[in-house]
């Protein structure tokens, strides 16, 4: 398939999958703030737990919600660590546990109180002339894990065992860093889906969310030579998405994933090489 007819169809779909579709997504409890401040916070912790089961991943971001209150944020910067793993007894992700959270809220307290928001503390590690966002999202995470972690752990450093590092991947590592790709994605673009509540990343620099359903569709349709998920692939199928559209590659990701998730078999057919 020529790119000019991929562009197309692919507009199509991007058109189409608009906000009506953003229910199952995380992405609601992001759009349901009412201040950056909160959209921002909010939407680190629900990309955060956006693993696993659908019901599970939204019934465990409510619970956090529902914790922090009206306003998140301002509840965040008053938090105390062992307060937060208080409130969160009993809470169970998968593989993290209330600890975990109630560590990821307090690195959203030392991110507030060191740059005044989470984009000003992304920022500072971010180089606007570097051509991939890679280096940032390493040093994000890199300095988020070096933070103290309010007694939360044992020892004064923060364990490799942590569950808590799971939410801050790196692409130095190989990983696809989903879910901070995620995180990026709503925080940077700006349309009738995604906020665009960061002004200080140009959408052009995005990296797809890689997951289970871009992973199989990008394999079908021939947007990637990769063979296993991880940021060689993501990268991969990023690249030539910026073919369709240089100043804004990700933003099919939204489509992609509602055609992944329910199965929509005549749509992805339609995106097939001949």
């Amino acid at each position: 398939m020529r790119i000019a007819e991929l562009r197309s169809r692919l507009d199509d779909l991007y058109a189409h999958y608009d906000h009506r579709f953003v229910d199952p997504d995380p992405l609601q409890y992001v759009r349901q703030q009412t201040s950056d401040a909160d959209r921002e916070v909010v939407g680190l912790i629900a990309s955060a737990l956006a693993y696993g089961n659908v019901k599970q991943i939204k019934r465990s971001i409510a619970r956090v919600i529902e914790m922090l209150g009206d306003r998140p944020a301002e509840t965040i910067d008053r938090l105390r660590p062992a307060e937060a793993k208080a409130a969160l007894r009993g809470f169970k992700h998968r593989f993290n546990d209330g600890r975990d959270v109630a560590c990821l809220l307090f690195f959203l307290k030392q991110m507030r109180a060191q740059a005044g928001s989470v984009e000003s503390f992304f920022l500072r590690g971010h180089a606007p002339a570097s051509p991939e966002i890679a280096e940032a999202l390493t040093s994000f995470s890199e300095r988020t894990l070096a933070l103290d972690h309010g007694g939360l752990y044992p020892g004064r450093r923060l364990p490799s065992s942590a569950g808590v590092r799971f939410f801050f991947p790196s692409p130095r590592d190989g990983s696809a860093c989903k879910r901070l790709n995620l995180y990026l994605r709503w925080m940077v673009r700006r349309d009738g889906v995604d906020l665009g509540v960061w002004k200080g990343v140009d959408p052009a620099r995005l990296v797809i969310p890689l997951d289970a359903h871009i992973y199989t569709i990008a394999r079908r349709v021939g947007l990637t030579r990769y063979r296993s998920p991880g940021w060689p692939m993501a990268l991969d199928i990023t690249r030539r998405l910026r073919r369709l559209d240089p100043r804004d590659p990700v933003k099919y990701d939204f489509a992609f994933h509602r055609m992944g998730l329910w199965k929509r078999e005549a749509e992805i057919a339609s995106l097939r090489r001949r």
